[in-house]
């Protein structure tokens, strides 16, 4: 409530807040930047990066190049944040251990079936520890075929798969085949689809957004790489135009 010239007046809200500052801010506060004028500034930036690409000089198209592929870089690490699934503390269990004759009966009765669970694209997300479950129901064994798969990356996939199943790991095999145990003492989780990861639509979108950075990254590299023999071979032409004493 504010007095002026004897006549009393109500304000709430935002109202009271602009009260208490100058008239120079209470306008920049109400201007609003007008559809068009966002156009008009869209336009300039579009022309300004069309100029630089249309440059004579070669220098100032890489900068752009390299500065807008580090763009995308950045943006493309930022969602990746999105998608990561926080992981609780491990759970303390006792694996069983099987010997030597077991284990040889279980690879072989393993490599003998026929039913398998894949890993695509997408990596491991819950669908495929759901899977693994629904094929424990009658069979001890299952083969995880993991497909494509970069070298180095099946060790991980075992790995993730022994934490979210709590299988035992029989044999990995050279064409990227996993071979897991149930368990001697297996009883079938109430909730087969493990809840810290990520849904199948999730999983892909994950993966375009991973196959993006990589194309990146390197194209980044590749930026560096020719911005770094411009400089060199600017150097020399520099070194031998200048005259000699």
């Amino acid at each position: 409530m504010t007095m002026d010239k004897d006549n009393v007046r109500f304000c709430i809200g935002k109202q009271n807040q602009l009260n208490g500052l100058p008239e120079r801010e209470k306008k920049q506060r109400r201007i609003k930047v007008s559809k068009k004028a966002k156009l008009n500034e869209l336009r300039f930036y579009r022309l300004k990066a069309k100029k630089k690409m249309r440059s004579s000089n070669p220098e100032v198209r890489m900068l752009h190049r390299l500065g807008k592929a580090k763009r995308k870089e950045e943006w493309l690490i930022e969602k990746l944040r999105k998608f990561e699934v926080r992981k609780p503390a491990p759970e303390v269990y006792d694996p069983e251990s099987l010997t030597e004759e077991e284990k040889f009966y279980l690879k072989r009765t393993g490599e003998k079936k026929k039913h398998y669970v894949p890993v695509g694209r997408r990596g491991v997300f819950g669908g495929v520890v759901l899977n693994m479950h629904l094929h424990w129901k009658n069979h001890e064994t299952v083969k995880v075929v993991c497909k494509p798969c970069k070298p180095g990356q099946i060790q991980e996939y075992a790995d993730e798969l022994t934490r979210l199943s709590k299988g035992i790991v029989i044999d990995i095999k050279t064409n990227n085949v996993i071979i897991f145990y149930r368990g001697k003492n297996y009883v079938q989780p109430e909730i087969m689809s493990p809840p810290d990861t990520l849904s199948k639509a999730k999983a892909l979108e994950k993966y375009k957004y991973e196959q993006s950075l990589e194309h990146t990254s390197e194209f980044v590299e590749k930026l560096e790489n020719e911005l770094e023999e411009y400089y060199k071979h600017k150097a020399r032409f520099n070194k031998e135009s200048s005259p000699k004493d």
